[in-house]
């Protein structure tokens, strides 16, 4: 399993170093703490994406992109499937 680039035996040095530097006791104590912080990061950037997402509907921007955005890969496909649909592979 590779996690951001860092292999099992790397995260299991780094954990090590972080019980022999905080103590086992206080372990549960810090991953409460990382838990919320991340939370608390996720709720800042939803609130965020909310506001933008009104503010651009109350200026009358249309914030349904992503619909278009399939519509184009889906006609990108079906173009693609034309072209290569008439390319024959041979098997020598």
């Amino acid at each position: 399993m590779r996690l951001l680039f860092i292999s099992g035996a790397e995260i299991f040095f780094i954990l090590f170093i972080v019980v022999m530097v905080f103590g086992a006791d206080k372990l549960p104590g810090i991953a409460k703490g990382l838990g919320k912080g991340m939370r608390q990061l996720r709720d800042a950037t939803d609130d965020i994406k909310r506001e933008i997402q009104k503010s651009a509907e109350k200026q009358g921007i249309d914030t349904d992109f992503t619909s278009d955005i399939k519509k184009e890969i889906d006609e990108v496909k079906k173009n693609v499937n034309e072209v290569t649909g008439t390319i024959k592979r041979s098997s020598d």
